[in-house]
C-alpha cells in the first residue's frame, strides 16, 4: 500500500517533545523529593499530578542514577492499610563542586544534593591572574575530594561577581579583578575533566534560594547581592532573568542621590562604590574600628561591643534598603533575599534595610538563607540548578 502524504509527514518531534515531557517530569519528581522527602510515591503523585505509574516509574530511573533511594524501613498510613517505602534524595552517593570567585579569595566546596555544604576552603589569592586562580581553585577541588572517599563528583559550578555569560561560561568583564574574556568554563574542564557551569554569584543565589532556601515555593524573587560587587537578579516563574549575554542585573553604576565615593568609572556615587565591602572597611580604617580589608572584622568588633562598628553597618545596611527599595519599585518581586553581611547577623542592621526597603513591603524583605556559607552554596548552586532541572543528563560514568 502506497504511503499517504499524512504518513510521510510524520517526523521525529514527537519522540522529541517525549523525550522532553520526561526530562520535566523527572525534574518535577526530584524538586518534590528535595521538598517533601521522605516521602510516599503515593505523596509525590498527588503533589504533582503526575500518575501513580509515571512516578513509580520516574522514582525507579532517578534511583538507577543513584539520584533516589529507599527508606529502610516501610511506612503505614496512620497506622492502617499497606506499608508505603519512602524515597529520599540519596546524599551520600554524589556530590558537586562549587566554586565562588571573589576579589581577595577563591571559595572552593564540596555540596550534596540537598545543598549543604560537605567540605570548603579559601584560597587567597596572590594575584588576581585569572590562569592562576582558575588553576588553584582546581587543585582545590581536587585536595577536597581526595578527602572525600566514596562521593562521587557530579559537577562543578562556578559564580563570580561582574558580567558572566552563562551560555559560554566566560567572565566577560570582572572591574576589580581585571579579568576580560575569561573562558572559565573552557579551563576548568580542562582541569577537573568535570561538567562546569558558570553564572553570575546574584543569579546563583537565586536559584540556592529557590531550591533550597526560603524562596521556595516564590513566584517571583529578586537578590541582591551586596559584597565587594554589588550586582542583583530576577527570577519569576521559576526562571532567572538573564538578558542578551546574560547582562541582566548589572546594577554596580546606579546612581545614588548624594553619594561621595569616587567610581573607577569616573563618577560619583555608583552604588557598588557606595556600597562596597571595600568602602566599609575604608571607613572602619577611618574611624578606628579595624585595620584591615576584612568586613568580618567590622563585623566581630560590633558584636564585641564597638558602638563605631555598629553604626557603620546600620548606616550600610540602611543604605543597602534604598537599593532594594528602588528594585522593588520596578519589578514587584513577591519575595527580596540581600546577601548583606550586617543584615546576615544583626537585627537591627536588617530592621534599617527593611525600613528603608519601604514598611510596606517590610516582611517579604529577607536575608539570605546561607549566612555562614553563601559563597560556597553560590558556587555549587550553579551545577545543582542543572541537576534539578535535568536530572536525566546525570553521566552513567559518574555512577
Amino acid at each position: 500500500m502506497p504511503r499517504t502524504a499524512a504518513s510521510t509527514l510524520v517526523s521525529p518531534v514527537p519522540r522529541a517533545a517525549d523525550s522532553d515531557r520526561r526530562r520535566t517530569s523527572a525534574s518535577v519528581v526530584l524538586r518534590s523529593v528535595l521538598e517533601h522527602g521522605p516521602v510516599a510515591r503515593s505523596t509525590v503523585a498527588r503533589l504533582t499530578g503526575l500518575s501513580p505509574a509515571a512516578v513509580t516509574e520516574h522514582c525507579a530511573r532517578l534511583a538507577a542514577l543513584g539520584l533516589l533511594r529507599e527508606e529502610a524501613a516501610p511506612r503505614r498510613s496512620n497506622g492502617v492499610g499497606r506499608p508505603h517505602v519512602p524515597v529520599d534524595l540519596d546524599t551520600g552517593r554524589f556530590v558537586v563542586g562549587g566554586v565562588h570567585v571573589a576579589v581577595p579569595y577563591t571559595t572552593v566546596a564540596l555540596l550534596d544534593l540537598r545543598g549543604r555544604v560537605v567540605a570548603r576552603r579559601e584560597l587567597k589569592h596572590e594575584r588576581p591572574d585569572a590562569d592562576r586562580v582558575l588553576a588553584r581553585a582546581a587543585e582545590g577541588l581536587a585536595a577536597l575530594l581526595a578527602r572525600a572517599p566514596g562521593r562521587r563528583p557530579l559537577g562543578v559550578g562556578v559564580a563570580a561577581g561582574g558580567w558572566v555569560d552563562r551560555d559560554s561560561g566566560t567572565v566577560v568583564e570582572h572591574e576589580l579583578l581585571g579579568w576580560r574574556e575569561v573562558p572559565v568554563r573552557e579551563v576548568l574542564e580542562d582541569r577537573t575533566g568535570l561538567p562546569v557551569h558558570v553564572d553570575g554569584h546574584a543569579r546563583a543565589l537565586v536559584g540556592g534560594e529557590r531550591l533550597f532556601g526560603r524562596a521556595r515555593g516564590s513566584r517571583s524573587v529578586l537578590h541582591l547581592f551586596v559584597g565587594n560587587m554589588v550586582d542583583a537578579a530576577f527570577a519569576t516563574n521559576d526562571e532567572v532573568h538573564h538578558g542578551p549575554r546574560s547582562q541582566a542585573g548589572a546594577i554596580a553604576h546606579l546612581p545614588v542621590p548624594g553619594g561621595t565615593e569616587p567610581c573607577g568609572c569616573g563618577r560619583t556615587g555608583c552604588l557598588q562604590a557606595e556600597l562596597s565591602e571595600r568602602t566599609l572597611c575604608r571607613r572602619a580604617r577611618a574611624a578606628g574600628v579595624a585595620d584591615s580589608d576584612n568586613p568580618m572584622h567590622v563585623v566581630a568588633a560590633a558584636a564585641a561591643g564597638d558602638a563605631v562598628a555598629r553604626r557603620l553597618l546600620v548606616e550600610r545596611a540602611r543604605a543597602t534598603g534604598r537599593a532594594a527599595g528602588l528594585l522593588l519599585d520596578v519589578l514587584n518581586p513577591e519575595t527580596v533575599v540581600v546577601t548583606e553581611v550586617g543584615a546576615m547577623r544583626f537585627d537591627d542592621c536588617l530592621s534599617a534595610l527593611r525600613e528603608a526597603a519601604g514598611k510596606r513591603r517590610a516582611a517579604s524583605v529577607l536575608p539570605t538563607s546561607f549566612p555562614d556559607s553563601v559563597l560556597a552554596v553560590a558556587g555549587g548552586s550553579v551545577m545543582l540548578d542543572v541537576l534539578f532541572r535535568d536530572p536525566l543528563s546525570v553521566s552513567p560514568e559518574a555512577i
